[in-house]
């Protein structure tokens, strides 16, 4: 992650939840007293974020708390489990616990199914894929949970590469005069992808050109012979309404990548908790 753009966006996330100051925590507890706690798994998932976002918070919110990190990204634990020690003032510690609670949770959640998706299709070679489906602000952070759980990033923005979809080709008029065009005016180090929904329009990609075709909402059958069209002229990749009940099935049919919007639009948050600890 870009660590410059990262704790940008934790201070923003910061001012946004204590707002003029935390009127609850500030007439109870004195400047100097101090206090210790940990961050706890209450349920088994896959972290992402404990050292790398959630003590960034802590560290932003004051230069005197102290982060210990129990568990890496990226790793399972268990219900019980410690992913995080922190120490310092208590003023500044109630007041950096929810942003970071609230990041470690979502993020935890999105490796945690990424790695369910990864593990589902692991007897293929087909990528597991995150989507641009990610919550405006957040996609540096999603698209990282996405790595931590074993997932591979799509692109990251519209400048990232070229992808004709469905409303391209009806603005353009057609799917191969949009592929001219393009290959026109984009540098010759860009590849070209194709949205496609049908055969016809996977033979129309392959006849001119295109690096890589995305298989949209087809279904099994019509996959394996668009799989079978294509045999290895250009990158293939299944999109649309991928399940972990039906990720297998889609990998078998011998795609390529495998992009999954639920990654990030759909994951449930992880159960993490803050318990305090006596001196």
């Amino acid at each position: 992650m870009d660590r410059d753009l990262l704790q940008s966006q934790l201070r923003s996330f910061l001012r946004e939840d204590i707002g003029n100051g935390d009127i609850t925590s500030e007439p109870l507890f004195g400047a100097g007293q101090q206090g210790m706690a940990r961050l706890v798994a209450r349920e088994s998932f896959v972290v992402a974020g404990a050292a790398s976002v959630a003590a960034e918070v802590f560290r932003l919110q004051s230069s005197e708390i102290q982060c210990r990190a129990a568990r890496a990204d990226g790793v399972k634990v268990e219900k019980g489990d410690v992913l995080l020690h922190v120490s310092g003032p208590v003023v500044e510690l109630l007041k950096a616990e929810r942003v970071a609670l609230n990041l470690l949770q979502r993020l935890s959640g999105i490796a945690t199914i990424t790695a369910a998706f990864v593990a589902e299709a692991a007897s293929w070679s087909a990528r597991i894929t995150d989507t641009r489906k990610t919550t405006p602000g957040m996609r540096m952070l999603e698209k990282y949970a996405v790595r931590a759980g074993g997932g591979f990033n799509h692109r990251f923005n519209l400048s990232d590469g070229v992808l004709i979809k469905d409303n391209h080709i009806a603005a353009c008029g057609s799917l191969s005069g949009a592929v001219r065009l393009l290959r026109d005016r984009i540098p010759h180090t860009i590849r070209i992808e194709v949205e496609t929904d049908t055969l016809e329009q996977v033979r129309e990609s392959l006849e001119c050109g295109a690096d890589i075709i995305m298989l949209d909402n087809m279904d099994i059958e019509t996959m394996e012979k668009a799989v079978s069209m294509v045999a290895g002229d250009a990158l293939t990749e299944a999109s649309g309404g991928v399940s972990l009940e039906t990720v297998a099935a889609i990998a078998a049919t011998g795609v390529d990548i495998i992009s999954v919007g639920a990654l990030t639009h759909s994951t449930p948050a992880c159960d993490i908790g803050m318990d305090w600890q006596s001196p």
